[in-house]
């Protein structure tokens, strides 16, 4: 525990020594662009466009040994093919080995508040599964709830409308997308479930590598940005997971899943602030349990606030946030059935410390996490993190 004050304390001198303007794109949440938004916009005045982001990570638990990761890095790609029609598409290197395409979408502008989309997209959830860019959010890991509840990145293979009102300052998207897969033979007469009670649908995530589908989900969201320096987001997700031809007729092959979403972004001069709440209620979870031997709960749910304050001058280009995160997030929320809620899958996170970004496009982050579940003496072992992060 001494090496790690001692680290975090180095950290922290380090980043107090240097300054220099303001991003505002940055810190105001209704100017806010994602990878996608910007290859969009910047479209227009060339018909290629590159961009890139990163993370570089080091975590260590305590009483453990520290882990390296080249996390990710993910080249971006937009053409334009005239002034109505894009193609945007991210390329994705996880931990230096795995590659995956994260986006590959055309976009059809209709007109000046209706686009058509089409491909490969992210599915409009929470905040950070569209905004997850590592100069976009506090924290050196992405929040937990983003990984079991919204399964970050979480992207499907569909089709649906974009745009904005800005008479209403309100901005939409609706979409059709393929499901998660939930069930499939093993080849040796058992059936393999997807689907678990730890991290609940993320093991269903389809990606667009060859995806089945035999009934089709819908995602919808809306923004409202008529108050100065506030965002405000409704997210929904209804639909039904997707089996595997010789398994659909089962019972218990598939499940239905309802996910309603709220998060909210704000900015006043050198404070920041967000939060986020994501409930997801599964129908038919008993008999997917039972076919499939998983212990898949019946409902999930999770939420997280954060604060951070520049601690530089606004008038400076670098900006030096501290922040401090509480979350919690329960993937046994509720259970059907016999199955027993699982209290170690109740946890909660609280993440405190800096994200120092020595210019626009690249941040350092150093951080502390306070972990802890509701299952008495599990054990669960705090952790500090360290990052690099770029996005150009």
């Amino acid at each position: 525990m001494r090496n790690f004050v001692y680290l975090f304390t180095l950290f922290l001198s380090s980043c107090m020594l240097a300054q220099t303007a303001t991003d505002s794109i940055m810190l105001n949440p209704q100017k806010q662009l994602n990878a996608a938004q910007r290859l969009l916009s910047g479209n227009y005045g060339s018909a290629v466009t590159i961009g890139a982001y990163g993370e570089m990570l080091y975590n260590q638990p305590e009483g453990d040994n520290g882990e390296l990761d080249v996390q990710r890095l993910v080249l971006l790609l937009g053409y334009r093919f005239n002034d109505k029609t894009q193609f945007i598409t991210e390329l994705e290197v996880e931990h230096v080995e795995e590659i995956y395409v994260e986006q590959a979408f055309v976009n059809y502008n209709v007109a000046n508040n209706v686009n058509l989309r089409g491909g490969l997209m992210l599915v409009p959830m929470g905040i950070i599964n569209e905004f997850h860019e590592p100069t976009t959010f506090n924290g050196t890991e992405r929040p937990a709830l983003d990984n079991v509840i919204v399964p970050t990145t979480w992207r499907e293979l569909g089709i649906g409308v974009s745009g904005r009102f800005n008479n209403l300052s309100l901005g939409y998207q609706a979409y059709i997308f393929n499901g998660f897969k939930s069930t499939e033979a093993d080849g040796e007469g058992g059936i393999s479930g997807f689907l678990k009670g730890s991290n609940g649908l993320r093991g269903g995530r389809q990606k667009g590598i060859q995806s089945t589908v035999d009934s089709p989900n819908l995602a919808t969201k809306l923004d409202y940005y008529g108050i100065p320096g506030l965002r405000l987001g409704f997210s929904t997700y209804f639909g039904k997971t997707q089996a595997a031809d010789d398994v659909e007729n089962l019972d218990g092959a598939n499940i239905g899943i309802s996910m309603l979403g709220f998060d909210a972004r704000y900015a006043y001069e050198r404070f920041t602030a967000r939060g986020q709440f994501i409930y997801a209620s599964l129908s038919d979870t008993e008999a997917y349990n039972t076919l499939a031997n998983k212990d898949l709960g019946s409902a999930l749910q999770g939420y997280y606030v954060e604060g951070a304050y520049n601690l530089l001058p606004s008038g400076n280009e670098q900006k030096l946030f501290a922040f401090a995160r509480y979350e919690n997030y329960n993937t046994h929320a509720d259970t059907a059935g016999s199955l027993s809620q699982n209290e170690a899958y109740d946890r909660t996170d609280i993440t405190t410390g800096l994200s120092y970004h020595i210019a626009p496009g690249v941040v350092l982050k150093g951080d502390y996490q306070f972990r802890d579940n509701a299952l008495s003496g599990d054990g669960v072992k705090d952790r500090l993190n360290f990052g690099i992060g770029v996005w150009f």
